[in-house]
C-alpha cells in the first residue's frame, strides 16, 4: 500500500480542522460532519493498494535522469536539514510516481559518468540505483566537471532517437552546477538538445551554501566528518559549497528547456505538470492484467457522496418543519 496525496497532507489537515471547528448542533448531526471530514481527507490521501490487474496508461516516453553524484551534492543546504542529493532522491522518486507508463534510464557523474540503468519501466530497479548514491569520498574525488556526463548522454539519446517521431525522449538534469575542476570551463550541452523533446534542468543549493558530511573513501564505517579546506590564511576551515546557478541555466538553455531551482518538494509540481503538457499527446490506450498499484479512493467517494445526500435530505425537511 502507498499514499499519493492530491495536495499535501500539511494544508489538507489544516483544512479538515477549519470545518471541525464550524461545530454542528446536536450530536448526530456532528458525528456525521466527521465522518464527511474523514472522508475528505482520506480521499485526499488517494491510497493505493497493489494489485496484479491494473489499467495501465501507457506512455511512448523515454525519460534520462542525469545525476550529480560529487561531493558537492553532499551539501546540508536543502530544506534546513537534508543534504541536496538526499533531495534528489527524493524528486526522482517523485516523478517516476507521477510519470507512471515511461521508461526510464539514469547516468550519474562523479569522477567519472556512468550509466547506471538501460531503459526501462521496471520502477524498482531504478530506484534502487538512484539510492545508492553516496557522493564523492574523500581521497577519491578530484573535483566536479559538468562536462563528464556529456558524451555518455549524447550516446544515450543518440542510440534511443526515433526518427519516425513515435516515441519522445525527456531529460531530468540534477546538480547544483557547481565546477570545482581547475582551469575547466562548461561546454555546450547543444547537440544533445537536438534529441530531447522536453524536461528540465534542476537546481539544488543555496548561495549561502552547506558543509559537506563526507566519509574517507568507499565502504568507510567509521564517523563521517565535515570536509575541510585552508582559508587565505592557511588555517582549517570547514569547506562551504554553493550553487552556481549560471551554469546550470547555460546547460538549460542549450538542451531547449527550462530551469528551475528546487528549494521544496512543492517545487516538482510545476516541473512535472509543465512536462506533461509536452508529453501527453505520447499517451497511448491502458491495458489491464499488469502488476502495479490501483486507486481505492472512489470507495470513499461512494461513502461520502451518500452521507451529502442524506445530509441534503435531512437538512431540507429541517427546513420544511
Amino acid at each position: 500500500m502507498k499514499i499519493n496525496p492530491i495536495i499535501p497532507i500539511w494544508l489538507m489537515t489544516i483544512l479538515c480542522i477549519g470545518m471541525l471547528l464550524m461545530k454542528r448542533r446536536g450530536v448526530w448531526n456532528f458525528i456525521r460532519q466527521i465522518m464527511i471530514v474523514c472522508l475528505l481527507f482520506t480521499i485526499n490521501l488517494r491510497i493505493m493498494v497493489f494489485s496484479h490487474d491494473v489499467q495501465k496508461k501507457e506512455l511512448n516516453v523515454d525519460v534520462l535522469f542525469v545525476i550529480d553524484d560529487t561531493m558537492s551534492m553532499l551539501a546540508e543546504d536543502f530544506d534546513g536539514n537534508n543534504t541536496r542529493l538526499d533531495a534528489v532522491k527524493e524528486s526522482c522518486q517523485y516523478i517516476v510516481d507521477k510519470m507512471e507508463g515511461c521508461r526510464f534510464s539514469v547516468i550519474s557523474f562523479g569522477n567519472y559518468a556512468n550509466r547506471l540503468v538501460p531503459y526501462t519501466d521496471d520502477i524498482s530497479v531504478v530506484m534502487s540505483c538512484i539510492n545508492s548514491l553516496e557522493g564523492t569520498t574523500k581521497y577519491v574525488a578530484q573535483g566536479t566537471s559538468l562536462n563528464l556526463p556529456y558524451q555518455p548522454m549524447l550516446e544515450t539519446l543518440e542510440g534511443n532517437y526515433d526518427e519516425d517521431g513515435d516515441r519522445m525522449q525527456v531529460v531530468f538534469f540534477f546538480s547544483d552546477g557547481e565546477i570545482t575542476s581547475k582551469k575547466e570551463k562548461l561546454g555546450s550541452y547543444a547537440d544533445a538538445g537536438d534529441y530531447i523533446g522536453s524536461g528540465a534542468v534542476l537546481g539544488y543549493g543555496t548561495e549561502k551554501g552547506g558543509k559537506m558530511l563526507v566519509h574517507s573513501y568507499a565502504g568507510d564505517l567509521s564517523t563521517p566528518f565535515y570536509m575541510q579546506t585552508r582559508d587565505k590564511s592557511g588555517k582549517m576551515i570547514d569547506a562551504i559549497s554553493k550553487i552556481d546557478e549560471d551554469n546550470l541555466e547555460s546547460i538549460a538553455d542549450d538542451l531547449g528547456v527550462e530551469y528551475y531551482h528546487i528549494e521544496d518538494a512543492a517545487d516538482l509540481r510545476d516541473v512535472v505538470a509543465d512536462v506533461y503538457v509536452d508529453i501527453d499527446v505520447y499517451a497511448t490506450e491502458g491495458t489491464t492484467g499488469t502488476e502495479g498499484y490501483a486507486d481505492t479512493y472512489y470507495w470513499f467517494a461512494i461513502a461520502l457522496v451518500v452521507l451529502l445526500v442524506y445530509d441534503l435530505i435531512y437538512y431540507k425537511r429541517k427546513v420544511k418543519e
